[in-house]
């Protein structure tokens, strides 16, 4: 059984920094390629960052960019997603998702940590 668990999340003011992690179980981790994604309210859910296998390569939506890092630890199979300057904007469920490498219709997904930018 694979799982993804998510935490870090919680309430922060205007400004601030977060550190969301992800711990992956079940898989072979290094074969996956992690992603963070995010759900406001009364909105689809949608891509914020994306690290490959070999953790060289990664990729923002441009709502995020120089602001949000993401980072894996292949020994204890987490990835990370390091948000700060956080908006308001960027409140949200945030969701990571593991997908193959060399097949990419085997993907999971966590259950999500919530994250509230709010004075």
């Amino acid at each position: 059984q694979v799982y993804l668990v998510e935490s870090g999340g919680g309430l922060v003011q205007p400004g601030g920094s977060l550190t969301l992690s992800c711990a992956a179980s079940g898989l072979t981790f290094t074969e996956y390629v992690m992603n963070w994604y995010r759900q406001a309210p009364g909105k689809e859910r949608e891509f914020v960052a994306r690290i490959s296998t070999t953790g060289v390569v990664t990729n923002y939506a441009d709502s995020v960019k120089g602001r949000f890092s993401i980072s894996r630890d292949d020994a204890k199979n987490t990835v990370s997603l390091h948000m700060k300057n956080l908006k308001p904007d960027d409140t949200a469920v945030y969701y990571c998702s593991a997908v193959h490498f060399f097949r990419s219709t085997i993907s999971y997904w966590g259950q999500g940590t919530q994250v509230t930018v709010s004075s």
